[in-house]
């Protein structure tokens, strides 16, 4: 993602560290402080003393690097020295990495995991050094080690994906209330889920399947493959080409090579709607005017909201990462002053090994029509940028 966006955001970091200084507070939240578990050493510390390890998945997605970037920004805005290391979707590569930041003495984790079960050693030693540890949008899961979760809250991601391929298929208004004009059905759909060693695919995949379920029950939806169960719908590591193949394979085995009527796909990530999308075209036409199903997405790409301006994915889920990395940078900041950050959700996120206190985060659904407003208007996109579906 650019810098000069992430520049952007500055204001935004600004009044979170200043509301953090005095406290370990959530957005617009107030100062907790915690009677134990604070370091008293840490918070002694000036920042520029302070090395703070940030851990992210991958480059292959333009999300993760504006991620990696925004934290990164937000933190050395309040003073403190950045370690930032991309995984390359590798889980020896992301272990190495975070072993490193352990032995270099770095004072706090932020780690949004490639696997979420395969850094319990990595967090047992960072325990045993009194460093505390941040899950950045993905949960690590058998681990007692993990501090704080910040996130978006995943199982209405999943809810808002399915209300958006609802309403694209003309079930539905965006609001929920069925439309009066409705198309009775059956309508042939798809299902597509996430990486299944991602803990946030469950939530996405739940949260679809619950808003789905009537009108699978009812036969106004219908997945003609039969392919319902998660593992059998997931795509290791959020693969583009995995969800072509997927697509493909699919068209072959159950629609007759594209002859057969398919209305739409529920895709949990825009890098998916893309695979789809391509297996698509050859057979059903290049835009939704000419045939093509409804593909909903996720994360807002740049490459994807290009396709919905130009009529070809319907929609995607906008997650703004600025206000992730915004609330990352406020938890560590309470937790270096020795302080308990604020948590908003305390019951959701069991990790297999106890309930991680999380700070949940709101979403929006983007159409065409919410191009303008909600990303160019906020300053995420430029029109130019948007245009291209490229990110300058």
């Amino acid at each position: 993602m650019k810098l000069k966006k992430i520049a952007l955001a500055v204001g935004g970091f600004a009044l979170a560290i200043s509301l953090a200084a005095c406290g370990g507070s959530g957005a617009g939240g107030t100062a907790t402080t915690a009677a134990t578990g604070g370091d008293a050493t840490q918070a002694s510390q000036a920042p520029a003393d302070v090395t703070i390890g940030v851990a992210m998945p991958t480059q292959t997605s333009e999300r993760w690097i504006a991620d990696g970037d925004a934290v990164k920004k937000g933190l050395e805005e309040a003073g403190y020295k950045v370690d930032l290391q991309f995984g390359n979707d590798d889980i020896p590569t992301q272990t190495q990495q975070i072993d490193q930041m352990i032995t270099q003495g770095e004072k706090l984790l932020i780690i949004a995991s490639i696997d979420g079960t395969a850094l319990t050693s990595q967090l047992e030693n960072a325990a045993k050094n009194g460093i505390k540890v941040i899950a950045y949008d993905r949960l690590i899961n058998n681990s007692a080690n993990v501090d704080f979760y910040v996130t978006f809250d995943n199982y209405k991601v999943g809810v808002a994906q399915a209300n958006a391929l609802l309403t694209g298929l003309g079930l539905t208004e965006r609001d929920g209330t069925k439309k009066a004009d409705a198309p009775k059905g059956p309508l042939n759909i798809e299902i597509f889920a996430g990486s299944p060693d991602d803990n946030n695919a469950k939530f996405f995949f739940n949260g679809a399947m619950d808003t789905l379920k009537p009108y699978l029950d009812d036969g106004t939806l219908v997945v003609k493959s039969g392919q319902t169960d998660f593992e059998k719908v997931a795509i290791m590591r959020w693969s583009q080409e995995g969800a072509q193949k997927r697509m493909e394979d699919l068209l072959t085995s159950t629609y007759g090579g594209g002859k057969e009527p398919l209305a739409g796909v529920l895709s949990p990530f825009d890098g998916i709607s893309r695979g789809i999308i391509t297996a698509l075209q050859p057979k059903y036409g290049t835009t939704m005017a000419d045939g093509l199903p409804v593909v909903t997405g996720q994360d807002a790409e740049v490459a994807s909201v290009k396709l919905i301006n130009d009529g070809v994915q319907s929609s995607t889920i906008f997650k703004d990462t600025r206000t992730l990395a915004a609330q990352a940078v406020t938890v560590a900041k309470a937790y270096l002053a020795g302080q308990e950050p604020e948590a908003n959700d305390t019951t959701t996120y069991d990790n297999g090994v106890k309930v991680v206190p999380s700070y949940l985060l709101d979403i929006v659904t983007i159409f065409k029509d919410d191009i303008k407003k909600e990303l160019i208007d906020s300053g995420y996109y430029t029109q130019a940028e948007v245009d291209a579906g490229v990110a300058s």
